[in-house]
């Protein structure tokens, strides 16, 4: 007999197989630049520690986080391969960041005489990278400051030049105009720090997007993200790789009931029913990351079919309609992301549902919703980063 324990109420898993796969498409677009994996977010929702640790069995041995916090929480779990900080930081968390070995994307010219004062005075030279703001719109000094940042006596003595970055707006955009743009800005940015003397090891421009579709953005660094993860955003799918979503997610029906013509479901009765409907209940909701705006809109698939939200998403509980799918019983599953015999949705389908990207629709996922991995297989030979 069934008993409520026998299942979990929803879950993720993640297959590091796939992830592989996603690696060796990078490198084959960008076989001389170096990999800087993106796993900011917690790995965009995968699970930061567990996708960096596969990562690094494929040789990647460079990874990038938004905050100081994501670089220590790697540190803490054992990480010591380099962690690059890109998103905002205060004066304040400098000493934080030094003492946890994570290296700064500095975007305003007096943060660099502030971080040389947080680097120890007996220490090695501590490296930093640069962001030029060519088109962005964000972070990052104009290309005319680079002179007198290239000028500082800071990267002579207590601080090196490690690496020079910008980042592109609309690589993904058919019209190259705006990109093209931005990377001849960069260019003559880089252009003016070799002038001055200084020539940073690490370059790199080209996100997802321009990895696929832009040669001239693979400098000596690539920072791939969301293709890690199986997707993209280019309006030309010729263009882009056979990538593989690494993330399905399921819930296992708690609940089936029959509802007559005029009986509703959920809040504010937004689903009506027309006919004898049998309804399913599913134990995940918006507190999952299952976001409300799929309410009446969105489809999970149970029995290898698609089934309808209908009703509002609650906070802990979605309901589908399954009065055309035989056989449904409480304890199936129902994939919300996944495929299921010959039927697939993938975090693109939650995405247009909720006109959206599917970047927002896996970073929703919920710390509660428990993440299961499938590891790499025995024997996977590391890809070489020149292959």
């Amino acid at each position: 007999m069934y008993t409520p324990s026998q299942f979990p109420s929803t879950s993720v898993s993640v297959d590091l197989n796939a992830l592989a796969q996603n690696v060796a498409h990078v490198r084959r677009f960008a076989p001389r630049s170096e990999v800087l994996a993106v796993v900011k977010a917690n790995a965009y929702g995968h699970g930061a520690l567990e996708v960096t640790r596969a990562l690094q069995q494929l040789a990647v041995h460079r990874f990038a986080v938004a905050t100081v916090e994501e670089g220590m929480a790697l540190r803490q779990d054992g990480i010591q391969d380099a962690i690059l900080v890109m998103g905002a930081t205060l004066p304040s968390q400098f000493q934080t960041l030094v003492a946890h070995r994570l290296t700064p994307v500095l975007y305003r010219a007096d943060m660099v005489p502030a971080f040389a004062v947080a680097v120890p005075s007996d220490a090695t030279p501590y490296p930093v990278h640069i962001k030029i703001e060519t088109g962005m719109g964000r972070l990052g000094l104009l290309p005319q400051e680079i002179p007198d940042l290239a000028g500082m006596p800071f990267f002579r003595a207590t601080l090196r030049l490690e690496g020079l970055m910008t980042h592109l707006a609309d690589a993904d955009n058919p019209d190259a105009a705006h990109t093209e743009q931005q990377l001849a800005g960069y260019q003559q940015s880089l252009d003016t720090v070799h002038q001055r003397g200084l020539s940073p090891p690490l370059t790199h421009a080209a996100n997802s997007a321009a990895i696929m579709t832009y040669p001239a953005s693979l400098y000596s660094a690539v920072r791939p993200g969301i293709m890690l993860y199986g997707y993209h955003t280019l309006s030309n799918a010729r263009s882009a790789p056979e990538l593989h979503p690494i993330l399905s997610w399921n819930a296992t029906i708690a609940h089936l009931h029959n509802i007559q013509p005029g009986d509703s479901v959920s809040y504010n009765r937004t689903f009506v029913a027309s006919r004898p409907s049998r309804i399913a209940v599913l134990p995940v909701g918006y507190a999952d990351g299952y976001n409300r705006l799929l309410s009446n809109r969105g489809m999970v698939l149970i029995g290898g079919r698609r089934a309808p939200v209908v009703g509002r998403v609650c906070m802990d509980m979605t309901m589908v309609d399954v009065t055309d799918i035989p056989g449904v019983q409480v304890g199936h599953d129902a994939i919300l992301i996944g495929q299921q015999g010959q039927e697939r949705i993938t975090a693109a389908d939650l995405a247009a549902w909720q006109q959206t990207i599917p970047y927002e629709v896996l970073c929703a996922i919920g710390q509660r919703v428990p993440r299961h991995y499938l590891p790499l297989r025995p024997g996977i030979e590391p890809p070489s980063p020149t292959q």
